[in-house]
């Protein structure tokens, strides 16, 4: 397998006329930020645009973007935007994009453009959109893109095939081979196949689940335990999931209704998704089922079940709120939590604090390690086998993984008889050019992390992260000394306080000496010292002694006045 190395930053040479260069802008080495542009004789097409969400190390940020850096003096060229369907990791960008330019065309199925359109109305955006169903065939620019029905854990995912004059990409989205869907919409492997036989260039396929042995599970299989459930729950029963999982949700409605419960749906995000999707017919919502949360207090227990937001663990969302007990709803002994999604890779700890939670409160939590309450959108290794053994196609390029994810993708390719040379394990930034049936990676573009911090969008940089995790997990000292010049004696001081560090500022008592003697000797050996070189003796004599004291590294703000 051939592997980038998009840290090198190796400068692209220029794109040459009739060669399809495709620069990933985010997805490749994380679960999130999906975004690749596609570029041919002047002009771009993106597909997706999705968020990352932050990690305990990244405290304070709200939502990672994509690196728009590369576009953003290109936004007139592009024909297009491509959505494969309506989850977070894949549209969640797309409000932050059309800020630099409204107009940008998006492309996608019903409910994809639906789920969007409600997002960007909050961003007090009208989106210009093109609606798709699989079968279909449009031209943008240079691209001819044919658009193929996937199975997902969202309705009206599809794969995008991209037809140029340098070569046919297929790229796949979210997919799996679940073969009795609740929707009735399969994987079209007939299209697939047909597809393989006019030719795959360059296949850009899902990664996620591609170090999972055999087949995903069905998801019908988890409605008969969601029933078994509800019929053992007598008090309430609160079920946590994504809230775009449609399938998940009416699975819960099903069960809710063959019980006589009631169903509410807490967190904004699950209220406005599930109007959407009942509105366009993708839910099936029972006759006088939906109560309001302001009415769930007057019902019985053993008549309600909510449906919420907050399944991996996010501090705003509905089910976090509850374990933190400052939610309206109040979780005590006797209710059933549920938890009906996976671990994002990054969240287990703040999952795992929201069930700690959860059972102080006296609640019984049920999630997919001891039930079988949620099974994968994502295609395992046995249903990526099959994929490459029906397109056959001449270059793979996985997407959509961390690292190991997109190594194990890799290996599968390879045991189907593609070249190792034709499988590219790249990096976000990486720049492949396609031309006459072969991919290489020429070079690389910058392309790092943009973080959203309430309403400051790429203002924080890693060094702010890093000072914050300084401050959250050291301690912050800060020490305050007058000093005069011409004697060298201090004046005042040295006045210490600290945050996070010591409960009582006496602890700096036995420094306080170290500190006047340093800067003393500071000032009297040269009398040219400027103000920042005696802050930064003070800085020195205190981190050495609170490291070799405390064993910490707090942040340090050491100033120094001239009397």
């Amino acid at each position: 397998m051939t592997v980038s190395a998009a840290t090198a930053l190796i400068a692209p040479p220029d794109l040459a006329p009739g060669v399809l260069r495709i620069v990933p802008l985010g997805g490749l080495g994380e679960i999130g930020r999906n975004m690749a542009v596609f570029e041919l004789d002047g002009k771009l097409l993106i597909v997706d645009c999705g968020v990352l969400f932050p990690e305990e190390n990244q405290p304070g940020v709200d939502l990672i973007l994509p690196d728009f850096s590369y576009l953003e003096d290109r936004l007139d060229d592009v024909v297009g935007l491509v959505l494969t369907h309506g989850h977070e990791d894949h549209i969640g960008a797309v409000p932050y994009l059309l800020r630099h330019k409204k107009d940008i065309p998006l492309i996608g199925s019903q409910l994809t453009l639906a789920l969007i359109e409600a997002k960007l109305q909050e961003h007090r955006i009208t989106p210009y959109t093109l609606t798709v169903t699989e079968g279909q065939i449009e031209q943008f620019g240079p691209f001819e893109c044919e658009f193929v029905a996937v199975n997902h854990s969202i309705p009206d995912a599809l794969a995008v095939f991209i037809r140029t004059t340098a070569g046919n990409v297929l790229h796949t989205g979210d997919f799996k081979m679940d073969q009795l869907p609740l929707d009735g919409r399969i994987t079209d492997l007939r299209a697939f196949a047909r597809l393989g036989e006019e030719g795959v260039d360059l296949l850009m396929v899902d990664s996620t689940n591609a170090d999972v042995p055999g087949f995903t599970t069905a998801e019908r299989e988890i409605g008969p335990v969601l029933n078994r459930l509800f019929g053992q729950v007598t008090k309430r029963i609160i079920v946590a999931s994504f809230s775009s999982h449609i399938h998940r949700v009416q699975q819960v409605l099903d069960a809710a209704e063959a019980h006589g419960r009631f169903v509410c749906f807490a967190g904004r995000s699950m209220v406005r998704n599930m109007a959407i999707a009942a509105k366009l017919g993708y839910l099936r919502v029972p006759e006088g089922i939906l109560v309001d949360i302001k009415n769930v207090d007057a019902l019985p227990d053993d008549k309600v079940v909510l449906m919420s937001t907050g399944s991996q663990g996010e501090p705003m969302a509905a089910l976090s709120r509850m374990a933190n007990g400052d939610h309206r709803i109040t979780v005590g002994k006797g209710d059933t939590v549920i938890l009906a999604s996976s671990l994002i890779p990054g969240n287990e700890n703040a999952v795992f604090r929201v069930i700690n939670g959860l059972l102080k409160l006296g609640a019984d939590v049920i999630h997919k390690g001891n039930e079988k309450v949620h099974v994968s959108g994502h295609a395992a290794a046995g249903e990526l086998l099959y994929c490459y053994n029906i397109l056959r196609p001449r270059n793979v390029m996985p997407v959509h993984g961390e690292t190991r994810h997109l190594i194990a993708n890799a290996r599968l390719a390879e045991q189907t008889g593609i070249p190792t040379e034709n499988v590219l394990l790249t990096d976000d930034g990486s720049v492949i050019d396609l031309v006459g049936g072969v991919a290489r990676v020429v070079g690389a573009v910058e392309c790092g992390f943009v973080y959203v911090d309430g309403s400051s969008i790429g203002e924080i940089t890693d060094a702010d992260l890093k000072d914050r995790r300084i401050l959250g997990e050291e301690g912050f000292i800060s020490i305050v000394t007058v000093v005069n010049r011409s004697t060298g004696k201090i004046v005042s001081g040295p006045d210490i306080h600290a945050r996070g560090f010591a409960e009582d500022d006496s602890v700096f008592d036995e420094i306080k000496p170290k500190i006047n003697a340093a800067l003393e000797e500071a000032v009297m050996s040269n009398k040219d010292h400027t103000v920042y070189q005696l802050q930064q003796v003070v800085r020195r004599v205190v981190g050495t002694w609170v490291n070799r004291r405390y064993r910490r590294r707090p942040m340090i703000i050491p100033v120094v006045l001239e009397a």
